[in-house]
């Protein structure tokens, strides 16, 4: 008697698990949360899900290495699959999304996610994050955007996302805001993904570098600040961040110290959102950080600009050179 023929999955999903409070429980030794055990999508009708586990580490443990090994690793992934998820903890994700925006050039899509509540309470936000990526990342119009961040129901590109509140479920905002919704509905049978896209792709310059291990420092600048903490960075740094003040100024004791540096400087902002924007004249203004050799981060936050310098660094690139990346804001 002839076997009946059993029709292939329609879809192959690599999910790529990395830890954080997605994979948390409370440890036995009373130590606290700790990464443990990595979740199962739930509930994907006909899809063939591979599973992979490179490491599992709370996200403040996680370096520009194991971004990089991240990147390696969904190359050789993204050919044999229909889409990519990765699950990782909330505190860096922001950082990794960017690396990857960075480092990956396939078009398979690739999200990332995780979730602000653990396994082990009622209110756990993990499966249901970890559904809409895996939709997400199976969605046609998904192909060509570059890695994306979903988390509660929004889809985020990797550039602006950012995390927004310690503690709350929607913890991921970041101006101008989502680019995306997924939404789920069911008639008690079955379940379907809705999702909607209010942006379409962009072109995106990505590097190869061998290495993400140049050290590049963040220095934060306050009222009264007179550069305490700058000659360490000067000395030690391949290339030093700041978070500036407004649009980009400093106080009038950081032109001098930021004249006598030869790697590049790059002043992003602490301000939540906008550009920075070297408009003011004054010692220490953006346009006086500027004259001497300082190169603005566009809308880039202090720790993703750091991610683009260590990228351009481990790829080679020039002074000057860097200054025409960040200048065309091509990222």
């Amino acid at each position: 008697m002839q076997r009946p023929t059993v029709p292939p999955l329609s879809k192959r999903l690599a999910v790529i698990h990395t830890g954080g409070t997605i994979a948390s429980r409370p440890s036995p030794d009373g130590r606290g949360l700790t990464p443990q055990q990595a979740p199962s999508v739930p509930g994907l009708a006909d899809v063939e899900v591979h599973d992979f586990h490179p490491f599992n580490l709370p996200s403040p443990h996680i370096t520009p290495a194991h971004m990089l090994e991240l990147a390696h690793l969904i190359r050789q992934l993204a050919p044999q699959h229909d889409g990519v998820v990765v699950t990782h903890g909330t505190d860096t994700l922001e950082e990794t999304a960017f690396a990857l925006h960075l480092l990956l050039d396939t078009p398979t899509p690739v999200v990332l996610t995780g979730s602000m509540r653990h396994a082990g309470e009622v209110s756990w936000d993990g499966p249901a994050n970890l559904l809409d990526a895996a939709g997400v990342a199976l969605h046609p119009q998904s192909v060509g955007r570059g890695p994306l961040v979903v988390f509660g129901g929004d889809i985020f590109d990797a550039r602006t996302v950012t995390k927004v509140h310690t503690t709350a479920v929607d913890a991921f905002g970041g101006y101008p805001g989502p680019i995306g919704r997924i939404d789920r509905t069911s008639n008690g049978t079955e379940d379907a993904a809705h999702v909607r896209f209010f942006a379409t792709p962009e072109q995106r310059r990505t590097y190869a570098p061998d290495r993400l291990d140049a050290r590049v420092d963040i220095l934060y600048a306050y009222a009264g600040w007179r550069g305490e903490g700058y000659a360490g960075a000067q000395a030690d740094a391949d290339g030093i961040v700041i978070a500036a003040l407004g649009t980009g100024n400093l106080p009038a004791e950081l032109l001098p110290l930021i004249a006598a540096t030869t790697q590049p400087v790059i002043i992003a902002t602490r301000t939540h959102a906008g550009p920075v924007l070297p408009v003011y004249g004054y010692a220490g203004g953006g346009a006086t950080l500027v004259k001497v050799g300082a190169i603005p981060a566009s809308f880039l936050n202090a720790h993703k600009a750091r991610i683009l310098l260590l990228t351009l660094l481990g790829s080679g690139l020039k002074k000057e050179e860097i200054r025409a990346v960040f200048g065309e804001a091509g990222f």
